[in-house]
């Protein structure tokens, strides 16, 4: 799924949006490197780069664990929280100051991360919390808090989200 080899895509799907072609090409960099303890351990000066530019410097909370398709695109990438058991589709889209992860269980545990599908759209302000399943195709409005699962080619909007069919341009 994710690796070094979504650099073009990545490249390709932040045209014209400088700050995403950066965050990716240091996430998808550190994301090859961590796949062995080696590796890793080389690399150790990057990983502290990369933290230290990605999150400190522009904001952007993107483990380098997180599974991420081809043609990832951040939109106005600032206060970007992201968990790093998250798994995304290819092509997604993610907006500024949006929060994706998992939630704290009564008995102290934590929920399983969100997974989106292909081809998702997350509006800016989004939340999306817990083991919630998104489907291809389908778009997170802005200020939305997503708490249960997004059926393809449907829309989440509001607080607590309704699940909406998404109209298609005619």
């Amino acid at each position: 799924m994710a690796g070094p080899w979504n650099i073009a895509q990545d490249w390709a799907a932040n045209r014209g949006n400088p700050k995403g072609r950066l965050v990716m090409l240091l996430f998808r960099t550190a994301h090859a490197l961590r796949q062995s303890t080696l590796t890793f351990l080389l690399f150790l000066p990057y990983f502290i780069l990369y933290r230290l530019l990605v999150e400190w410097v522009l904001c952007i909370e993107l483990p380098w664990k997180t599974r991420i398709g081809p043609g990832f695109r951040i939109d106005h990438g600032q206060a970007l929280v992201v968990n790093d058991h998250t798994v995304f589709g290819a092509g997604c889209t993610v907006r500024n100051s949006t929060t994706i992860g998992n939630k704290r269980l009564p008995d102290g545990t934590y929920s399983a991360s969100p997974r989106f599908g292909d081809r998702v759209d997350i509006g800016a302000n989004a939340v999306i919390i817990g083991p919630v399943v998104v489907g291809d195709d389908a778009a997170i409005g802005a200020g939305a808090v997503v708490v249960k699962d997004v059926p393809s080619g449907h829309v989440a909007v509001g607080n607590p989200a309704r699940i909406v069919p998404r109209r298609r341009p005619a």
